[in-house]
């Protein structure tokens, strides 16, 4: 994800300026928080972290149920500010706010049942683990789903007893500011707070020593610079970072339904999706009626018609790599050109004749890009696909078993879905691989992330007098 680049003019008083996407009209600033408002804000939240974990679990959890409400409440609201800051798609901003409640909701439930385990030890002895909070967590989000990812990390760090300092990407702000409030007013004062800011604002996060741990989304670039400093210091670190996730179309199976399923990958959410399709691997016995109906897709309204990028900047960076693939030899069959007019959109693009030395192929695009390579076998596509510093997600379609589990065992991604692109089952969680990221980032196991075990061995005392136990 392309968070750690600032899209946005930040002026000499150190405010952000947004524009809207999808027509360049301007939404509004805000101030940077300075050295001084980060300095309150992590005071404040250390202060402020014993008396939360003094809380019962069962009364975290109901403060989880009372903030689902209240997001639920500014569903609209909330939304509006998403589609105006970074061009997604109303609905698809509504879908983002109300999983964000399911996760709280989720979280709530999960929450008082986290525990550690009874161990064995000697019999007149009592051993166990306990899970404790970590303490103040640093949690910096992206734009591309903005209220859904913050507020999974934000719930499991609360539930769990920490408390948080948030800081929303500067693509954002306005949304991440309102989730804030929205949020902070189900809590007591300094559970959790928001900063507003840049890569500088987070970084002055990741160095200070009173954060215990960080949970971070966005680019790799940002990803590793966080892991090394907070490295120095030994603080915590979780991180989902950028992908390149492959998709392998096998032959034998329907052209229609698989170019369905790269173009649902490829163009959704305008391709800025962690997990969206970025490189296709497609069998040469069905490549060309795979590509047609690809193409025909690409061309249609749902998707040609579709949401811009989230700026500028963002358009420039896709079109450069659209451009240099078909210098090295690339052909387009669809979209490849900036539109005219104001916003940042990006047509719904079909490359063929891609090869492996291309940075479409290579590095995340995030856009709505789909570079296809042709291939003479699947294991010459499961080559390929394992190929590359990312580890995200992959995908597969097939109908054979075997080929299946041949990409279940040699794929080094965190996530493999076979016949859909997308999906998957409550509760999964997954950890990337490579410069994708490390640690649980949602699910259950992200209670385990944002607390720390500690193991208890108890003996009987002895007294004056005591025989030690003897019956």
């Amino acid at each position: 994800m392309h968070t750690s680049a600032t899209s946005h003019d930040i002026d000499e008083v150190r405010r952000l300026s947004i524009t809207d996407p999808r027509d360049g009209t301007p939404v509004g600033d805000l101030q940077v928080s300075d050295a001084a408002d980060i300095d309150r804000a992590i005071a404040r939240a250390r202060e402020q972290q014993a008396r939360w974990a003094a809380q019962t679990p069962a009364d975290r959890g109901a403060a989880l149920r009372d903030m689902a409400d209240r997001l639920e409440a500014h569903t609209d609201e909330l939304a509006a500010w998403n589609e105006r800051e970074t061009g997604k798609l109303l609905d698809d901003a509504k879908g983002g706010i109300a999983a964000a409640v399911g996760t709280l909701r989720q979280y709530a439930e999960l929450g008082p049942l986290h525990r550690g385990h009874s161990l064995r030890g000697p019999a007149t002895a009592t051993d166990y683990s306990v899970r404790e909070p970590r303490g103040v967590i640093a949690a910096i989000t992206p734009w591309n789903d903005p209220v859904a990812v913050a507020v999974g990390l934000i719930a499991a760090a609360l539930v769990t007893g920490n408390t948080v300092v948030h800081k929303p990407s500067e693509r954002c702000p306005h949304t991440g500011r309102l989730l804030g409030d929205v949020l902070a007013s189900a809590l007591p004062d300094d559970v959790l707070l928001t900063v507003t800011g840049d890569a500088s604002t987070g970084e002055a996060l990741v160095r200070d020593e009173r954060i215990d741990m960080i949970a971070h989304v966005g680019s790799s670039d940002a990803g590793a610079r966080i892991a090394a400093i907070a490295a120095e210091r030994g603080a915590h670190v979780i991180r989902e970072n950028g992908g390149n996730d492959p998709l392998i179309v096998d032959q034998g199976i329907d052209p229609v339904w698989a170019a369905e399923q790269a173009a649902l990958g490829s163009f959704a959410n305008a391709g800025q999706i962690c997990v969206s399709v970025e490189r296709i691997y497609v069998h040469r016995e069905i490549a060309d009626a795979f590509l047609d109906a690809l193409v025909g897709l690409a061309n249609d309204h749902r998707w040609a018609a579709g949401q811009p990028l989230v700026d500028e900047r963002m358009r420039t960076s896709v079109h450069d790599q659209v451009s240099e693939a078909v210098s090295a030899g690339a052909r387009v069959l669809a979209g490849g050109s900036v539109p005219a007019g104001p916003g940042a959109h990006y047509p719904a693009t079909v490359l063929s004749g891609c090869t492996p030395a291309m940075r479409v192929m290579t590095e995340e695009t995030f856009g709505p890009i789909a570079p296809v390579q042709v291939v003479d076998s699947f294991h010459e596509a499961l080559r390929l696909a394992a190929e590359g510093p990312y580890g995200l997600s992959a995908a597969v379609l097939t109908g054979r078993i075997d080929h299946a589990q041949d990409a279940i065992a040699r794929l080094p991604v965190g996530t493999v879905k076979v016949n859909g692109v997308f999906g998957g089952a409550p509760g999964g969680s997954a950890e990337p691989r490579g410069v994708s990221g490390a640690g649980f980032g949602y699910g259950p196991e992200l209670l385990d992330e944002m607390t720390r075990v500690k193991v208890v061995h108890i003996e009987r005392p002895r007294y004056a007098g005591d025989d030690g136990g003897a019956q």
